[in-house]
Formats: structure tokens, sequence, C-alpha cells
């Protein structure tokens, strides 16, 4: 399954991003709002954008995987990004689990939905690493979607992050 470009939902369809896409990444990562909690990730210029996009694209060249588009079915429009990328934590290979949508569709579920389809997708097609989420102890809303995509709290994990604290949820490889 490594390389499954596509990812479908109820109501979702999430894709690998394409060249296509980079104005939804500068629209989305300019958002105040959508960064708030990792102001790091905030992007001004469209050459940020496309920067981001071709790290991006990298991570799916290099191993088969990233991040993808989500959309509801059948609709053109982007309303954010899910996916996994590896990475180390505390010394360790994990997928770290990734997910920003635009703040206009928030409180409708959609990042849960596409969360839990990526960590089931990351089950499958990488079952030897384990999926974490790096939270900022103030974003509820992420740490309600990292909990409704079957990850748990490990606060054996816990530490500083690129934007401060981060609380860790974690799915145990082979899950």
């Amino acid at each position: 399954m490594v390389g499954h470009e596509e990812l479908t939902t109820g109501r979702l369809t999430l894709r690998r991003p394409v060249e296509g896409d980079v104005d939804a990444v500068l629209a989305i990562h300019r958002d105040p709002a959508a960064c708030a909690h990792n102001p790091s990730d905030a992007l001004a210029t469209g050459a940020e954008a496309e920067e981001l996009y071709g790290r991006w694209d990298a991570l799916w060249e290099r191993n088969g995987y990233g991040y993808w588009t989500v959309r509801e079915h059948g609709a053109a429009t982007v309303l954010g990004f899910c996916g996994v990328k590896p990475m180390e934590l505390a010394g360790l290979p994990v997928l770290n689990l990734f997910y920003r949508l635009a703040p206009a569709v928030w409180g409708r579920g959609l990042a849960s939905e596409s969360a839990a389809a990526v960590v089931a997708w990351a089950g499958a097609a990488v079952p030897d690493l384990p999926v974490i989420a790096r939270v900022r102890p103030a974003n509820l809303a992420s740490q309600r979607v990292a909990l409704r995509a079957g990850l748990r709290r490990a606060e054996h994990l816990d530490g500083e992050g690129y934007d401060g604290f981060d609380r860790i949820y974690h799915r145990p490889a082979g899950r």
C-alpha cells in the first residue's frame, strides 16, 4: 500500500498534492487562525508555498507517501491537508501525523475523518512504525482530532517542540 496516492472516506477524497495545489497551500498556511498554535508553519508568499509543496513532493518521492490534500467527494476546492512523515521522537523512528484544515470548515468533523483514514492507512501500509501527533496543550480541538483518529495520550513522550511544548498522542506500531 505504500505509494497509495488516493484515500477515500465517507465524505472525503485525500490525494497526493500536485503543483496546482500551491495556491491552496498558501491560502491555508497564510490564515492566522490555521497556524495559531504552530506559528512557524505560517507562510506569507507564493514562493514559500512553492517551497513547502516541493518538500511535500520530495517526501512522496522518497517514501511513497506523505501529506494528502483533503477535498469533499467530487469537489475541486482543497479544504486542507492531512498525512504522515517519518521523523524521530525520543530517538525512535515514528510517523508524525499532520492535519491542517481551512478554518472555514472547522467543526464539521473533517479533520477527524481525514486523520482517522491516514492512521488506518499507516497501520496497514507502514505497520512497523508508530504514529504520533504533536499537539500544543492549548489546542483542544487538535487533541480531540488525535483521539478520534485512534491515538492515545503518551505523557512520557511529551516535550519541547518547534513552537513550544508538545503533548504527544500515540498509536503503537502494528495496530
